[in-house]
Formats: structure tokens, sequence, C-alpha cells
């Protein structure tokens, strides 16, 4: 995830950086590569703070041209269209006329409703403190303020290959920065890491542009913490 505090809404335009396809530590682990008249949402979104976390914590270390490799590298970049490009007609990581995602086996979200509310309120719903009923800007605002140092994202194992594609990844960032809950309460992290745990099995076609996307974990490990492991 890019730190909303960190982008530039005056850069519209242009290609990710060196840093932000992780150049800089010898693998290249997001090669994403824009539409020449796409129009990023925030700003260019820079992922090189959270490329140093997720070079310094990761604990897989997958093999260049493995499938493990392909899955974590079409992971990142669709994450970079659903965060950062709100035009779906731009996207080039999804068949956005057949494209939907589902949460735990709920009610599936095509690839418009995605780009309008954004995937964290997509992927979290309604939990005790959270609520999805909330703006795009305000979730990744309110998520970059809880992970200053980023909330990065890895594959920790894939079971089966295209075009059925079922793996297991891991979200994970320091709770060092300020979440805020759905009431407006904030609470101040005490710097533990979060380590989120989930699984996912993705319908991607021949291109390997994705389909679908079924996604299963519990939310509430993703938001409780944030609100119980505070600062003294």
């Amino acid at each position: 995830m890019a730190l909303a505090h960190e982008l530039d809404p005056s850069v519209t335009t242009g290609a990710l950086s060196e840093e932000s396809r992780g150049l800089p530590y010898g693998e290249l682990i997001r090669d994403y590569d824009p539409m020449p008249d796409v129009k990023w949402r925030f700003g260019k979104p820079n992922y090189a703070r959270v490329n140093k976390f997720y070079f310094e914590n990761r604990v897989m270390k997958h093999p260049e041209g493995s499938l493990e490799s392909v899955v974590s590298n079409l992971v990142k970049n669709w994450e970079v269209e659903s965060h950062h490009i709100a035009d779906v007609h731009s996207w080039k990581t999804m068949d956005i006329s057949k494209f939907q995602a589902a949460l735990n086996g709920g009610l599936p979200c095509n690839a418009q409703r995605m780009a309008d509310i954004g995937p964290y309120n997509m992927l979290i719903g309604e939990t005790q403190s959270y609520t999805s009923k909330g703006t795009f800007e305000a979730s990744n605002s309110n998520f970059g303020s809880s992970f200053p140092e980023g909330f990065a994202w890895e594959v920790l194992e894939v079971f089966s290959g295209p075009p059925k594609v079922s793996f297991k990844w891991r979200h994970f960032g320091r709770m060092s920065g300020t979440f805020t809950d759905k009431n407006g309460k904030q609470h101040k992290g005490n710097g533990e890491m979060m380590n989120l745990i989930g699984l996912c099995i993705a319908q991607v076609n021949a291109e390997l542009k994705i389909e679908s996307l079924d996604i299963y974990y519990n939310p509430d490990d993703m938001i409780n913490p944030l609100v119980t492991n505070q600062a003294p």
C-alpha cells in the first residue's frame, strides 16, 4: 500500500519509479506499466517506504519465475490499479466485463463498485469498530495513518496454478500510528507487528487477467488489534 500522505495529487501521470518497483533491492516485485493516458487517482503512487518494510520483514523469498513470484506480482499490480486508478476502463490486470470479488462467500462486488468504494471497504465490511460506509479516501488515509511504515503484503504459498489460482497470503505492518474507529475515537498503536493471514481463490484467463477473487479471512483479526494494542 502506498501511503496516502506521501502522494502528490498534482502528479497525475507517469510510470512507477524504480524504488516503487523494488529494483534498489535487486528484485522486480511490481512491474505495473500504466496506459499512456492513465490518470492517477490520488497522485502517482510511491511504494518506496512500504517496499523497504516488505524486504526487511517478509518471511518468504520466492525464486524468480516461480508460480509464487508470478502470483505475487499480479496481486501487487492489481493493488496498484484498484487503489490508484479510478477509471476501470484503464485497468489492465482485470477483465472488467467479468470481474467480481467476494469476502468470505458473501455478496460479490463488481469492478465499478470496487472502484467507487475502495478495496479496504470492500474487503473489510462492517465490524464492531470499522464501517465500510466511509469514503475511499478516508479508508486509505486511515490505514496509512495506522501503519506509518506501510502495510505490506506477500504470498506465502500457492496451492494451484491457472486458471483457478488458490494461495495463502500474509498482510503485515507495524501498528505504530493512529487508527480512527467508526465512532471517531483515535487509537494510538504500541508498535507491535500485525500479521494477518488469509486465503484467496483467483480465477484468471489465458492472459492472466483476473476474472474473480474470492478472499477468505476474519476482518476482526485486522481491526481488533488496532483498537486493543494501544500505547501506554
